[in-house]
């Protein structure tokens, strides 16, 4: 084609800062899980590959300011990390000259592919590496949420409500029991899915929990990445487990709060609450998957698990057409079954809303106040507070439990939301 025909020369915008940075932020959510994956199947250690993958974005934020964004982030940054993982174990030198050179040189022929086992999906294999029976509960969700969620330890500190050096203690005591005790990480057999699922469920559920609450220091206000891939993973751990009731019970839980998400922040980005969301904006296919998934475990008559439960409850809020429709009493009653399943303040913090629902808010608050010792910290604690002595026109005590809870909330969508709710008071003082 001659030059003439071919139009004036486009110029290319040289990427921002902004945009940048954009990029690294999207390929932290995209690729850890599936970099830390691939290299921990590669070098077998646990250590190696998370701290590989950090340098390999540690690299990134140095070099894509200069270099631009690679076409293939998600590429780079995993033969980054190998390079680095490379490099740490030379320095290291912990493997002798035979070792290394077969592990090390770049020209040797490809090993054979790992198999597979059950789980062909990367990520859930390092989901149900990680949540080895060997390991404490705790330290199983914390270690993997790390590792598979790439969530920091000041985000899964406040998920477990818990000091971020606490968090920090249990995902190094975990990886120095792996280490000591040598605890392979390789794929489960299909009769050890079932020993490891309790620990993959309440990981998925804290990942879910993270995106939807997006509770975590300085993100937005929702983080449907890491949702859409909660129910990704809940989805293949059903399949692998058709049976297994709970994991039915999350996934219908998943189904029934991502449906509201849409109604879930106004036009300016504040929180939106149950009460005041439009209905009519809910995902009507996924409350329809929910309700199904909810019937069919309670067809089996089986006694129902924690994650039954709470979709049993969701279920009921999706049924009714508005929050007075709303049936309470039934809310409450499987409210009261949760709590003999799950006996936390949290739990009974929400039985308590349910309460102020069907009894009134006197009744609810005096149930709050019972837990003001182990959820001072709490900001939900507050803010549920700060409403029902708003409804008791008890107005100075609202208002100083919503500055707690403003002050305690790290998501500003739920910031906002409080302070127009705190504004919203009558300045007189109630006598």
């Amino acid at each position: 084609m001659p030059p003439e025909d071919r139009g004036p020369a486009v110029p290319v915008t040289p990427p921002t800062p902004h945009d940048v940075q954009e990029a690294i932020t999207r390929a932290h959510r995209e690729e850890w899980a599936r970099v830390v994956a691939a290299l921990t199947r590669r070098f077998g250690a646990l250590d190696t590959a998370e701290e590989a993958a950090a340098e390999a974005f540690a690299t990134a934020v140095e070099r894509w300011p200069a270099d631009g964004v690679p076409p293939n982030p998600g590429g780079w940054l995993t033969t980054t990390a190998h390079r680095k993982a490379i490099d740490r174990i030379r320095r290291e030198a912990k493997r002798d000259a035979k070792q290394q050179e077969a592990q090390l040189s770049y020209h040797a022929p490809p090993e054979p592919p790992e198999p597979t086992g059950p789980i062909d999906d990367e990520r859930l294999r390092l989901v149900f590496t990680c949540c080895h029976p060997a390991l404490a509960m705790e330290a199983r969700v914390a270690l993997t949420l790390r590792l598979v969620g790439g969530l920091t330890v000041a985000e899964i500190a406040h998920a477990f409500l818990v000091q971020e050096n606490t968090v920090g203690q249990r995902i190094t005591r975990a990886k120095a029991k792996i280490k000591a005790a040598g605890i392979p990480y390789r794929v489960p057999s299909a009769a050890q899915l079932p020993e490891r699922v309790s620990g993959v469920l309440a990981v998925l559920y804290l990942v879910f929990n993270e995106g939807y609450l997006a509770s975590g220091p300085g993100t937005d206000p929702v983080r449907s990445d890491l949702t859409a891939e909660a129910i990704r993973l809940t989805r293949l751990t059903r399949a692998l487990l058709p049976e297994d009731g709970e994991v039915a019970g999350l996934l219908a839980l998943m189904l029934l709060t991502e449906a509201r998400r849409p109604a879930r922040l106004s036009p300016s980005g504040e929180l939106v609450t149950l009460g005041e969301q439009d209905r009519a904006a809910w995902d009507r296919a996924l409350i329809a998957e929910g309700h199904q998934l909810v019937r069919e475990r309670l067809a089996t008559g089986k006694p129902a698990g924690r994650y039954q439960v709470l979709a049993a409850i969701n279920a009921v809020h999706t049924s009714a057409r508005s929050l007075d429709e709303t049936d309470w009493s039934q809310v409450v009653a499987l409210y009261d079954l949760l709590l003999r399943l799950d006996p936390s303040p949290v739990v009974a913090l929400n039985r308590a809303v349910a309460v102020a629902e069907l009894d009134g808010p006197a009744v609810g608050l005096a149930t709050v106040d019972r837990l003001a010792a182990p959820l001072a910290g709490y900001h939900a604690y507050h803010a549920t507070r700060a409403d029902l002595l708003r409804r008791l026109s008890r107005t100075q005590e609202a208002r100083t439990a919503y500055d707690t809870a403003i002050t305690l909330t790290t998501n500003p969508a739920e910031a906002d939301h409080l302070t127009r709710r705190r504004d919203e008071l009558p300045r007189e003082d109630d006598r």
